[in-house]
């Protein structure tokens, strides 16, 4: 098993936020890395919902601040798998790019080996709005 850091970073590489899952396989899909990513920023947020959702899909309705988004603080739920729908077309749409150690991933569908590269990337290029 494998324990692999998801980081969000600028375009110059410089790190804004980042959190571990461990126990995870030591090889995954791209896009299992994606839907992975996002279901557990949700399942945080949802476990203990606040004003701020700090994640790679902006829920809809909630506005852009510095390095996260402003929910309004009403404790609603956010759709993990709504979001995860709409980072993948995003990444289609070249709205992040997806690195893996220092390698670009640029097929969802690629197969990465997470003992050799523990760290995963996203860099946003646009703002990724969700539901």
């Amino acid at each position: 098993m494998a324990a692999v850091t998801f980081r969000d970073e600028t375009a110059t590489g410089k790190p804004l936020t980042e959190f571990t899952l461990p126990d995870l396989p030591e090889s995954i899909s791209a896009r299992e890395l994606v839907r992975l990513r996002v279901r557990e920023e949700v399942a945080r947020f949802n476990a203990d919902p606040s004003a701020r959702f700090i994640g790679l899909v902006r829920p809809v309705d909630a506005e852009v601040e510095l390095n996260g988004y402003r929910t309004g603080g009403t404790g609603r739920r956010v759709d993990w798998e709504k979001q995860a729908d709409i980072a993948e077309r995003a990444f289609l749409r070249n709205g992040f790019v997806l690195l893996v150690g220092e390698r670009q991933i640029d097929d969802l569908s690629e197969t990465v080996d997470l003992t050799a590269d523990p760290v995963v990337s996203f860099i946003k290029l646009v703002p990724l709005v969700g539901g």
